[in-house]
C-alpha cells in the first residue's frame, strides 16, 4: 500500500514482547508502506498510544506487565473506535475471540498469520462504521446461556 502526496502513510502501533516476532511484523508490515511504532510490552504501548497518532493497533496477547486484554481495555476507554487486533499462539486453548477480548479481530500465529494480519489491517483501514462495543466474558456467558 503506497499512499499518494495527499494521503497520510498510515501508523500502526505494533506490540510483542518477543522481538523476534516483533521485528518480523514491523517489517512486513514496512513493506506495505506503513509507519510502524513498536513497543515489548503493553504498558510501553499505552504510554505511547494516543488516538491522533495510531490508525491500528496489533497487539500480542502474553505479555508482561500489561496483556494484551488489559491494554485493550485500557485504550477502548480512551478511544472506543480504536482499531485493535489481537495475536495469540493461544487462541483456541483459551477461547479469544472478538466479543470477549475487545479487539476487531483476533488472529492465531500460524503459518497463516501473516496473509490474515495484512488482511485485517486493510480492512480496519478502510473501516467507516464504528465499533460494537465490547461485551464483557458475563455477557458473553448469559447471551449463550438465553440462547440454550
Amino acid at each position: 500500500m503506497k499512499a499518494s502526496p495527499t494521503q497520510a502513510i498510515p501508523n500502526i502501533l505494533l506490540i510483542d514482547d518477543n522481538r523476534n516476532g516483533l521485528i518480523v511484523r514491523k517489517l512486513l508490515l514496512e513493506e506495505q508502506g506503513y509507519h510502524v511504532v513498536t513497543a515489548t510490552d503493553g504498558a510501553e504501548a499505552f504510554e505511547l498510544y494516543q488516538p491522533t497518532l495510531f490508525d491500528v493497533v496489533v497487539t500480542d496477547y502474553r505479555m508482561p506487565r500489561l496483556n494484551g486484554i488489559e491494554l485493550i481495555r485500557c485504550i477502548r476507554e480512551r478511544e472506543p473506535q480504536a482499531r485493535i487486533i489481537l495475536l495469540s499462539g493461544v487462541v483456541e486453548p483459551l477461547g479469544l475471540t472478538e466479543e470477549n477480548t475487545g479487539a476487531d479481530a483476533v488472529i492465531a500465529k500460524t503459518a497463516n498469520e501473516p496473509a490474515h494480519l495484512m488482511r485485517w489491517v486493510k480492512r480496519l483501514l478502510n473501516r467507516t462504521a464504528p465499533r460494537k462495543p465490547a461485551r464483557s466474558q458475563k455477557a458473553v456467558g448469559q447471551a449463550r446461556a438465553a440462547a440454550i
